[in-house]
């Protein structure tokens, strides 16, 4: 028995697995105080017996919370002397040309905590001031005086000669033995200044959070009789162990939205668009070739949702997708110009949806959806939890219908339809810009929210069907079941490639191998593959792109699978000058798991047909009489022709009027639109 757990903003998601599939899902509340009593309760809830679990897999949102609300250590930064603005400083670039009052996260140490140390390297690796060690010395008493709990060590060019940094480290290690430090060369070592600091600070800021929460949940499980240390998503859909996890806190920076592409990925053919609807976000990602897309570059807080360079970069791998402020608990409301918009701001789980009963006052996508019909009153979370439509509805009346001169229903709509149009754009500039035309790809949703709102999604997009797979309302923690254990590693050693020096790169490589066997070794994994990438450019270019090293170390190879690499992405090869590495990475993995994410038991025996509610479908004319359907009924093959609504415990299906549905083989819902 295998049991994946997704920590969500609103709700925790829970799944086990067994040699047969999907045997047990499970869905609760989020304890935001302490996400893993959540998780505990859950568990006990899901199975009467745990002592046959032999693995649990988390994601968690504690760290993209942590850093958006500013609840981490208090940090200070040690940076090359001269330098310790830079992340005031930025790269000195407007994201929004003309605005006049460009916003812009503020750091996470702020400028009085930011100490210029005397020490300096150059590009090459040489020594041109050597570290002030008493400097040093001298700060780490003053710091850990002063109540610093951690310290973000960036000096200048360090992923070339980390020797100062290492250095730093063990001095501050001696003059204050209780501060967190980390370290630039071990964090993130690789060049560009800003992004390099920005990720090493945000590191140490969530370090000690992090770690205090997975020795809480390992805690929590051992008191359940699982004796097996969890193992922790990484960002870039891998599987670590909780001690590389609380080293590296911001790998896990994206780890529940990762389990979601991996489940879409190994569930859909190989080129799809994965839907991810949950309580407070929604994520779209791009499955190519049957696998997610993997960036290095990713950016937290935004200020603006859809605008890049709006947040705090973080410089680790992630899977590739964009995340906007709408989910089931985003709330509507009328701005300034009296137009109606949702999100990004959520009413979480505590106090929640104005129809959960909890206190919430505030309209949310939940209620609509609820007020809508599309939503049973007394089937959420299959009856554990009664919904409250008049709750749903006067607060709709008060904050939207009524300042808008319009229905409760109507109000309803506009916030339904608003979510719908917002993630079909997103989706659309996320599928165009990496050379793939969304209308021609099949969408695969899923998240308690996703099947809701699916159909409206796919219409407004063009894309051809949506498919609902089992248990999709706790898909993503499904998913984190079939990842294997996996790590990156990179090293920055620009050159051009004609001069590369091979016996260099040979040696780069060996040496993040060799870390990547060692780092899955303690997760009991000795089978291990390693994939060599290269992340190159033309000369004078700005970026580069990732390029698989796989040939022969000859430069024509390179600059072969380089032009090939760049066609693709771009329709075009560049100019006619040369061609430059800047990195070079390696990604360490284990034996993809062997599992099925299909229901391990047939369907229900019954008739699928629970008779009729009332929904709302301006297609239909307004509210109309709509067929709803037991999914753990229907069986495979079975047609059904929109309007309709197939229920389950997690998520809710809607087949609008002019579609119609067929259950797959594999007890998927497709959805043709």
């Amino acid at each position: 028995m295998r049991i994946g757990v997704d920590i969500g903003g609103t709700f925790t998601d829970l799944c086990a697995v067994d040699e047969t599939g999907i045997v047990a899902v499970g869905k609760v509340l989020t304890t935001p105080g302490e996400p893993a009593r959540a998780v505990e309760e859950g568990l006990a809830a899901l199975l009467p017996d745990l002592g046959a679990v032999e693995q649990v897999v988390h994601g968690t949102t504690l760290v993209t919370n942590a850093l958006i609300e500013r609840t981490g250590s208090r940090t200070a930064l040690l940076a090359t002397a001269g330098f310790r603005d830079v992340l005031e400083m930025r790269r000195e670039h407007r994201y929004e040309l003309y605005d006049l009052h460009l916003e812009l996260p503020a750091p996470l140490v702020p400028r009085h905590l930011r100490f210029d140390v005397p020490e300096r390297v150059l590009a090459d690796g040489s020594v041109h001031t050597a570290l002030d060690e008493e400097h040093v010395a001298r700060l780490g008493r003053e710091l850990a005086g002063r109540g610093i709990e951690a310290v973000a060590v960036c000096f200048l060019h360090a992923f070339t000669n980390p020797s100062h940094e290492r250095r730093t480290g063990e001095i501050l290690a001696e003059v204050a033995p209780g501060m967190r430090v980390a370290l630039s060369s071990d964090v993130v070592p690789e060049i560009r200044e800003f992004e390099r600091a920005s990720t090493t600070v945000a590191n140490v800021y969530v370090q000690d959070l992090t770690e205090r929460y997975l020795r809480d949940l390992e805690q929590r499980l051992h008191r359940l009789g699982i004796s097996r240390a969890p193992h922790v998503m990484l960002s870039n859909g891998g599987l670590a162990t909780v001690d590389t996890a609380a080293k590296y806190p911001i790998r896990i920076l994206e780890s529940g939205p990762a389990g979601g592409a991996r489940a879409a990925a190994s569930l859909g053919p190989a080129d799809l668009l994965a839907f991810d609807m949950g309580g407070t976000t929604a994520k779209l990602c791009l499955i190519a070739g049957g696998a997610p897309l993997v960036t290095h570059e990713f950016e937290v807080d935004r200020k603006y949702r859809l605008l890049p360079g709006s947040g705090l970069p973080v410089r680790v791998p992630v899977t590739d997708m964009i995340e906007i402020g709408v989910g089931g608990g985003s709330i509507a409301r009328i701005d300034a110009l009296g137009l109606l918009g949702v999100g990004p701001d959520s009413a979480g789980s505590e106090p929640g949806p104005a129809c959960y009963g909890r206190g919430g006052t505030e309209p949310t996508v939940t209620d609509a959806d609820l007020v809508l019909g599309y939503l049973d009153p007394g089937y959420f979370l299959g009856g554990e939890m009664r919904l409250d439509v008049e709750a749903a509805r006067n607060a709709i009346r008060a904050r939207i219908a009524s300042p808008l001169g319009v229905s409760v229903e109507e109000a309803a709509w506009g916030i339904h339809t608003s979510v719908n149009d917002d993630m079909a754009n997103a989706a659309r500039v996320h599928a165009v810009e990496r050379g793939h035309d969304p209308a021609k790809l099949p969408m695969y949703t899923f998240g308690g929210a996703g099947p809701v709102h699916g159909a409206g999604v796919a219409r407004a997009l063009g894309a051809p069907s949506v498919v609902a797979p089992p248990a999709a309302g706790v898909l993503s923690a499904a998913g984190f079941l079939t990842a294997p254990p996996a790590f990156d590693f990179v090293r920055s050693a620009r050159a051009a490639v004609h001069d590369l020096a091979w016996e260099q790169v040979d040696a780069l490589f060996a040496e993040m191998e060799a870390e990547g066997a060692a780092l899955l070794a303690k997760s009991g994994v000795d089978e291990v593959t390693h994939r060599r990438i290269a992340e190159m450019r033309y000369a004078g270019q700005g970026y580069e792109i990732r390029v698989p090293v796989s040939g022969g170390r000859w430069p024509d190879t390179l600059i072969g699978e380089f032009t090939r690499t760049y066609r693709a992405l771009y329709r075009r090869t560049g100019p006619d000058v040369g061609v430059e590495v800047l990195n070079w990475r390696v990604v360490s993995s284990g034996p993809k798991p062997a599992v099925t994410l299909r229901p391990a038991s047939s369907n229900t025996p019954g008739k699928a047909h629970q008779g009729t509610r009332r929904a709302y479908f301006p297609a239909a004319g307004g509210f109309a009489d709509t067929a709803v359907f037991d999914r753990y009924r229907l069986e495979a093959g079975t047609r059904i022709e929109g309007p309709a609504i197939v229920a389950e415990r997690e998520s809710t299906v809607v087949i609008p009027p002019g579609a119609h549905c067929v259950v797959r083989a594999d007890a998927a819902l497709e959805v043709t639109v």
